[in-house]
């Protein structure tokens, strides 16, 4: 009667999750999603998907409310995206701890081999006819090690190997990207995202969880550069970032892609846009209107609606597209009354001369906070270090002394018809004269 082993569901489980074809089939979910996470725009408002998407459906087929509910306004930290990275992660682990881990422990441990047969079943054998193959295991001993492999010598046979760091690198490179998953799992849970416009002069004060201030962010100064044909290149800002803890204040600028670190949170350079309009109407003061996004004129078009009677009536439209100018103005009925420049000529309204003395641009800041951050480059890392580990090939050999002969016998777990044809070669390199050799193939 045959007895049958049946395995526990806990242990079926978790057969399942160290297959590496559920690993696979996971990093092909991830990156799909990201793919999504990508052509998506994330993190807006649920309007500004409604406006969008409502009308011109995303690929032609999916309209707000499904992008709501899948969570794909926010995939990088929606409840999905999450328990795929911890599948993933857990797939590794156990992957790690079941194969890994003891795939690295047999490579560390010395085998011995005591008979000549055992030897000729390994993928490169050779054998040698010596006058003396004992003493000839001394001298294979140290040119061995000269060539940098480790070497356990012991009475009448021999056991060498080199590149077991290799054997390392694919523990590291699952160790690494555990760490990048936890990293990006805990940015998403325990992270934050701001984004503000600021005009210069204007400051903006951070709090941390507990109310307290954390830090105060003022913009000094705002720069657009421009091409020959006025189309924007490079946005910078000047800051000053004050602490509550005593000290003197730090000083720094953000451009795209330069943004800045100070006391856990990056600062980067988002956008820009047009804050306010400083005019004169006749002998007035200098007043400062601020100025609203006209995305029904187009995609960088800024105004405001200014009335030219004391009783509110007659109003007339400015808009703005450059930090530059010009400033145009419409009359009620859309049409173009004229233009005005920062420092120009007035233009005539209802008896008025209007000036626009200055054009306040204002700097798109964006400002994250991501504890994350630190685990995600240490597990690149790790992940660049098993990578480099993983091209390492490991080597064994082993020689046996039998009778005026000397039997060889090794593996190579990379390029292993480069190694069949280098064993003979090393034997002659070290035992010199050593023409009697020939290659025995495996059994």
């Amino acid at each position: 009667m045959t007895a049958v082993t049946t395995r526990s569901p806990l242990a079926r489980l978790l057969a399942l999750l160290s297959d590496l074809r559920l690993a696979v089939a996971l990093l092909g979910l991830i990156a799909l999603a990201s793919a999504i996470g990508t052509a998506l725009p994330q993190g807006d408002p649920a309007e500004a998907y409604h406006d969008h998407y409502d009308v011109a459906p995303w690929l032609g087929l999916i309209r707000a409310g499904p992008i709501l509910a899948l969570q794909l306004d926010h995939v990088y930290s929606s409840i999905w995206f999450l328990t795929l990275l911890g599948l993933l992660g857990l797939s590794l682990l156990l992957c790690s701890i079941r194969r890994q881990w003891p795939s690295l422990r047999a490579a560390l441990r010395w085998v011995d081999y005591t008979q000549p047969r055992q030897l000729s079943k390994l993928v490169a054998a050779a054998s040698c006819s010596r006058r003396d193959p004992e003493k000839d295991l001394g001298t294979l001993a140290a040119g061995l090690s000269r060539r940098g492999w480790q070497v356990k010598l012991q009475p009448r046979r021999l056991a060498a190997r080199r590149g077991v760091a290799g054997r390392v690198g694919p523990l590291l490179v699952h160790a690494g990207m555990i760490l990048l998953m936890l990293g990006a799992v805990w940015g998403a849970l325990a992270g934050s995202r701001l984004e503000r416009y600021l005009a210069p002069g204007r400051s903006l004060e951070l709090l941390d969880r507990r109310g307290h201030a954390h830090l105060s962010l003022t913009l000094d100064h705002f720069s657009v550069a421009r091409d020959p044909l006025g189309r924007p290149e490079q946005f910078q800002s000047d800051l000053t970032l004050v602490s509550p803890t005593p000290g003197s204040p730090e000083r720094s600028s953000i451009s795209v892609n330069h943004p800045l670190r100070s006391r856990g949170i990056t600062l980067y350079q988002a956008d820009w846009a047009i804050a306010a309009l400083t005019l004169r109407f006749g002998r007035s003061p200098a007043l400062q209107i601020p100025v609203q996004p006209l995305p029904q004129l187009g995609e960088q078009v800024w105004g405001v609606v200014l009335p030219t009677r004391p009783d509110g009536t007659v109003p007339v439209l400015l808009t703005v597209e450059s930090e530059q100018g010009p400033v145009t103005v419409f009359d009620a009925a859309g049409q173009r009354i004229g233009q005005l420049s920062p420092g120009g000529a007035p233009l005539e309204l209802q008896g008025l001369p209007l000036r626009i003395t200055e054009i306040l641009p204002a700097s798109g800041i964006l400002l994250k906070r991501d504890p994350g951050v630190p685990l995600v480059y240490l597990g690149f890392a790790v992940l660049l270090l098993g990578g480099g580990l993983s091209m390492i090939s490991t080597q064994q050999l082993w020689t046996i002394a039998s009778e005026g002969r000397l039997y060889l016998g090794g593996f190579s777990n990379r390029n292993v018809v480069a190694f069949q044809d280098q064993l003979p070669l090393l034997l002659t390199e070290i035992l010199e004269p050593a023409d009697q050799c020939r290659t025995i193939a495996a059994g």
